[in-house]
């Protein structure tokens, strides 16, 4: 009977069991419409207008189960640097978090992108001139990105976002943006 289990019940990697555990996991922790929503989730869209270089975008970056990578190479482009031109990949856990946000503020406005993509030669520059900017800004990493939405209370994007908890939020009232990042979670408010 042993030997005829065995044949039945193919092995486990511990890879395997962990995502078997975590899926089994987030079934229990998720009533069953979230969990149908998220399962049936055909695609997932972002809109971007950029407001240092005029350029829009409109992009299902996520399709069919899979990242589109036509769409995330748009995206690059227009979250680049705006000042040196400099393109990178944006982390993609960056970019559903902006996706989170748009379902959780129930929105398809396009985010106004303050600032994405930074160099490192860029990000010194900023960071010389003021002490609200880190050396080591996650946006030299793809990580972090500063909008706004149209028509929405600042305030009310920013706890939104602290919402999500999916990583660090910034409050700047004053200059008229939230930093959003998938760094560790926590909070801060700057002018």
């Amino acid at each position: 009977m042993k030997e005829q289990d065995e044949l039945l019940l193919p092995a486990l990697s511990r890879r395997g069991f962990l995502k078997m555990s975590a899926a089994a996991m987030l079934a229990a922790a998720v009533p069953g419409q979230a969990l149908a929503a998220i399962s049936a989730e055909a695609e997932r869209k972002l809109s971007f207008y950029h407001l240092h270089t005029g350029e829009k975008l409109n992009a299902v970056y996520w399709a069919d189960g899979a990242y589109q990578q036509d769409s995330l190479a748009d995206i690059y482009h227009v979250l680049r640097d705006f000042r040196s031109g400099d393109v990178s990949p944006i982390d993609t856990g960056l970019l559903d978090l902006l996706h989170s946000l748009s379902i959780k503020l129930n929105t398809t406005a396009e985010f106004q992108v303050v600032s994405g993509y930074r160099s490192p030669t860029t990000n010194a520059m900023l960071a010389k001139n003021s002490s609200g900017v880190a050396r080591h800004s996650l946006h030299m990493d793809g990580l972090a990105i500063d909008i706004r939405l149209p028509g929405r209370d600042l305030a009310k994007v920013h706890r939104a976002a602290l919402a999500l908890k999916g990583g660090g939020v910034g409050y700047y009232p004053v200059s008229d943006f939230v930093h959003m990042d998938v760094g560790r979670v926590r909070q801060w408010t700057g002018a």
